[in-house]
């Protein structure tokens, strides 16, 4: 009698418990080690990586290219510009085929739904590089690096200051999951859908209409651009709208004296953050730009293997 292994997907951050959370912030911080040591680590020789892309990247590919390969395995770009996903396969045709080909999927797209259908289908771990809704890769990194730098976010503050957009909806996952406080603040007319937020995580996630109340006090600070990609022709009227909700040293002087600034990058300077706080003392964007990567080789290899000991 043969069992049926389970695949677990990463689709949102809500996919994990707190304790699976504990076991990959610690792979994370072993993987990182290894990394920084020249220390040869090829537990996934031999497997390969689909990477889907529909949205363009910087970060999100080369960190899942270069994090593979350095797990000993193999990355393999699509765009849907230049495969069968752009010229009408449905995505369920698509995922049964791709997935009997690979040992992992990431996919970078729009909808979330996209991102549901293809991991229903599939044979192997599905993981969200970004979607419309959800970027829980990039909040997993965000966590790291605070745990690097300032141990547990347990108990902790966090400052969203600007849009409610994926990054937002997926803090709100993470807090209530691994037990900070999270407040937020948006201008009017850009505040949080509650269809997009599970009921039980409300617990978790303040909205605060003053930016510099939500900033009270705070452990981290954080906020992404104003325009998110797929809305580029609202780019001005939201510039005007979001004028009082750029991250400027007065607001982070409001958080806690060594409170640390993150932003998932690119940025615009000037525009959701000055100059001065971005390259300043207390930010990380660097080190959390750098932690995508061995936050998401951990990621695979839990997907892959499951728990490792060593």
């Amino acid at each position: 009698m043969t069992s049926t292994k389970i695949i677990r997907h990463y689709l949102r951050f809500q996919d994990f418990s707190a304790d699976d959370y504990d076991y990959v912030l610690e792979r994370t911080r072993i993987l990182k080690r290894k990394f920084k040591n020249y220390e040869t680590y090829h537990p996934l020789h031999d497997r390969t990586l689909a990477m889907i892309f529909e949205k363009n990247s910087t970060r999100t590919r080369l960190s899942f290219e270069a994090g593979i390969f350095q797990l000993g395995g193999h990355a393999v770009f699509m765009s849907t510009r230049d495969t069968q996903l752009g010229r009408g396969e449905p995505i369920e045709d698509s995922a049964q085929v791709i997935s009997r080909m690979v040992d992992i999927i990431m996919i970078r797209t729009f909808g979330q739904d996209i991102l549901r259908r293809f991991a229903g289908n599939s044979r192997v771990p599905v993981i969200n590089g970004l979607t419309n809704e959800y970027h829980p890769c990039q909040v997993l990194a965000d966590v790291f690096t605070f745990y690097e730098h300032r141990g547990s976010i347990r108990g902790k503050t966090v400052a969203w200051v600007g849009d409610a957009n994926n990054m937002a909806y997926t803090w709100i996952e993470a807090a209530y999951i691994l037990g900070f406080k999270l407040r937020v603040s948006t201008p009017p007319g850009y505040r949080l859908n509650h269809a997009l937020i599970n009921s039980v995580h409300l617990s978790s996630v303040e909205e605060i209409d003053d930016p510099r109340a939500t900033c009270n006090g705070a452990h981290l600070v954080t906020t992404d651009v104003w325009t998110s990609m797929g809305f580029e022709k609202e780019n001005d009227i939201r510039k005007a709208a979001f004028a009082e909700w750029c991250v400027d040293t007065k607001l982070m002087a409001c958080a806690q004296p060594d409170a640390l600034f993150m932003h998932c990058l690119p940025t615009h300077r000037g525009e959701e953050v000055t100059a001065e706080v971005i390259d300043g003392r207390q930010s990380v964007v660097w080190d959390e730009a750098e932690n995508r990567l061995h936050v998401q080789k951990a990621l695979m290899e839990f997907l892959t293997l499951g728990r490792l000991n060593h």
